[in-house]
């Protein structure tokens, strides 16, 4: 930086302009000295150092905080890869969609969480949509057709290749409700006191069941149908209540103890395969972001998935492990699925006459398993 020049210094070369001592031209050493001068300051103002601007507070981001509740006991996988999907969402989103997971129950009891999310109590809900299948029987026909599939794949592309997830999306609209996407958790075993092989064996059985086409079924067969919720079912094994239980596949069913108290079980299994849904307040759905809700429906699709393995890999390690533990995997012969699926499909056909919607996704599905040759 050029140092600042006295006032007597200035004063001294301006009068010696003026004098014209040592000098030929007075206009001319006035105008050099001028010139200099203003040379001088551009030179100090140009090397100066520059304020910095205080930087810019950017916006806040709105945080939107869900509650959301599932049909799973906090200890079981499917609630905790449910747990893990809304940690993977809440990072993908920026921290600006947080979704609070909550065991079966801790909110409002299991059968009321349709109620729950249409009132807002909720804002989303992972459960077996067939719970409302008093409202509209049709829920339990689309998501557990009984004795229908063998592998999650089936059930994957019939709900998102063939028109199954629009149709459950028409189900929930009149409660004012969006469903995301849906999950699986992989093929139900049926956990039992006594040895379960064939169709004769349910006769006198006392089995818990939830409401809809299984319990028909167990009816049909000669069982005495018990309608509880998942954590009610231990202790009715326990003390005698029930015989045997439809509830998850035989890891789900180890880590809820049934095999304590039931140590035979189904394996593997192929008389029903649940959809699990992540249906949500069609308002809360509706002022989301688009960017939200894109990433939602992709990580409900990974979440899916992620489930089906893990839960298949539990799976396989409960069996390796059951003989060792004293208890007794149970597969039925190809004859005795028949005669059940037969029985089955007469429980489908009665089915499609209690309302139009319910012979929709019936038929809907029946032209499905045509076309994978799991019927004729």
């Amino acid at each position: 930086m050029v140092p600042k020049l006295s006032a007597r210094i200035l004063w001294a070369r301006i009068t010696f302009c003026k004098e014209g001592k040592g000098m030929r031209g007075k206009p001319i050493a006035v105008f050099g000295l001028v010139f200099w001068l203003i040379s001088m300051s551009l030179s100090a103002s140009a090397e100066a150092p520059k304020k910095k601007e205080a930087p810019k507070e950017e916006p806040k981001k709105e945080v939107i905080k869900w509650k959301a509740q599932t049909l799973w006991a906090a200890q079981e996988t499917p609630h905790k890869t449910f747990e893990e999907f809304c940690e993977k969402v809440k990072k993908m989103t920026g921290g600006r969609l947080e979704i609070q997971a909550f065991p079966a129950g801790a909110v409002v009891p299991t059968f009321e969480t349709l109620d729950a999310v249409k009132n807002n109590v909720l804002q989303a809900i992972h459960v077996w949509p067939g719970y409302a299948a008093g409202k509209n029987p049709a829920f339990a026909a689309l998501t557990d057709l009984i004795f229908a599939y063998e592998h999650p794949w089936e059930l994957d592309a019939f709900m998102h290749y063939r028109g199954g997830l629009e149709m459950l999306r028409e189900l929930y609209r009149p409660f004012g409700a969006y469903t995301v996407g849906v999950m699986f958790w992989g093929v139900e075993s049926w956990p039992s006191k006594k040895p379960i092989a064939k169709l004769e064996d349910f006769r006198g059985i006392k089995i818990r069941e939830p409401q809809g086409m299984e319990a028909e079924f167990m009816t049909k067969a000669g069982a005495s149908v018990v309608v509880l919720p998942g954590q009610e079912v231990f202790s009715a094994l326990d003390k005698g209540v029930i015989d045997a239980t439809n509830w998850g596949t035989v890891s789900i069913n180890e880590k809820m103890g049934f095999h304590q108290v039931a140590p035979y079980f189904t394996y593997p299994g192929f008389h029903s395969m649940p959809v699990g849904d992540f249906t949500v307040n069609q308002k809360e759905w509706d002022r989301l972001p688009d960017d939200i809700k894109a990433i939602l429906v992709t990580a409900t699709r990974e979440w899916c998935w992620d489930t089906v393995e893990r839960v298949a890999l539990e799976d396989l390690k409960v069996v390796s492990e059951a003989k060792a533990k004293g208890r007794t995997p149970i597969s039925w012969s190809p004859e005795e699925k028949a005669k059940a699926r037969k029985l089955a499909r007469e429980i489908w056909q009665e089915w499609k006459k209690k309302n139009e919607q319910t012979r929709k996704v019936i038929e809907a599905q029946e032209a499905w398993l045509k076309e994978i040759g799991r019927i004729d």
